[in-house]
């Protein structure tokens, strides 16, 4: 019975950070560019009462008795899968269609990568995330410019004063990983390399390595599948009142037998 209490107790906490995760993803599913984090189970350790293989007799071999001590979580992956899109009509709303991320640099120097692309410009004119992040390559856009037009390739132009021709005044570039799962978050819809992920693999929209184009005027919304998180809510709560049934059960068998005892 220690050990069904023992197993009873992993399995409530794992289902504590599943629904704790679940509750994260609902709480983000009006977020642009939001990637909804899933946890993945593992069993754990294993009491051999029988080990599986041994000599029953000389032509016997048992197939064992193993007893489980419950589960654990043991990783919580970021889902890729795009979003809808979003037509907004803001200029420097920017929707990636296809695997790439932006590129941010952070006020300590570190780079972070995000599919959220609600830009706008700080008072240098430069384009910067909502927190005022700048984005990389950065790209400045003057005061006196018109009808900027990102295409969907990257290519940034406005229309100067005194110019009949659009000028050309920088080029967006994406970032991809070998294992975008890998990437960690850290808030803000930011994320960031990890060994996991790999070293990140730059190219311009439309590239050949497959990153993906821009829209310029869309955003990307959250790939959080509300419905759906809703079911695996109901899921972990179920799991989580079956192990706390199970608790429960003992503890009423502990009882009669220390009524036995007396």
């Amino acid at each position: 019975m220690i050990r069904a209490l023992y197993t009873a107790a992993s399995g409530m906490s794992a289902q504590q950070t599943n629904l704790d995760t679940i509750a994260n993803n609902l709480a983000n599913s009006g977020t642009a560019g939001f990637r909804q984090r899933q946890v993945q189970f593992e069993d754990m350790i294993y009491q051999n009462l029988v080990t599986p293989g041994s000599a029953e007799t000389q032509q016997t071999l048992s197939a064992g008795l193993q007893v489980g001590l419950g589960t654990k979580t043991a990783a919580s992956e970021v889902i890729m899968t795009q979003g809808d899109p979003n037509n907004t009509g803001n200029p420097y709303d920017i929707e990636i269609q296809g695997a790439g991320f932006f590129q941010v640099s952070l006020p300590d120097g570190t780079i972070a990568y995000t599919r959220a692309g609600n830009f706008h410009l700080n008072s240098q004119g430069t384009i910067v995330t909502s927190s005022g992040d700048t984005i990389l390559p950065a790209i400045t856009i003057p005061s006196n410019a018109t009808n900027v037009v990102i295409s969907q390739y990257g290519v940034v132009t406005a229309t100067l004063p005194g110019q009949t021709n659009a000028a050309q005044l920088g080029t967006i570039q994406l970032a991809t990983f070998p294992n975008t799962g890998g990437l960690s978050s850290i808030g803000s819809n930011l994320l960031q390399q990890t060994a996991s992920s790999g070293n990140p693999i730059t190219d311009t929209p439309g590239g050949t390595s497959g990153i993906g184009t821009l829209q310029q005027g869309y955003l990307e919304n959250s790939n959080v599948d509300v419905v759906a998180e809703f079911v695996q809510m109901i899921l972990a709560q179920r799991a989580y009142e079956s192990n706390s049934k199970v608790i429960h059960v003992a503890d009423d068998m502990y009882s009669q037998i220390n009524g036995l005892v007396r």
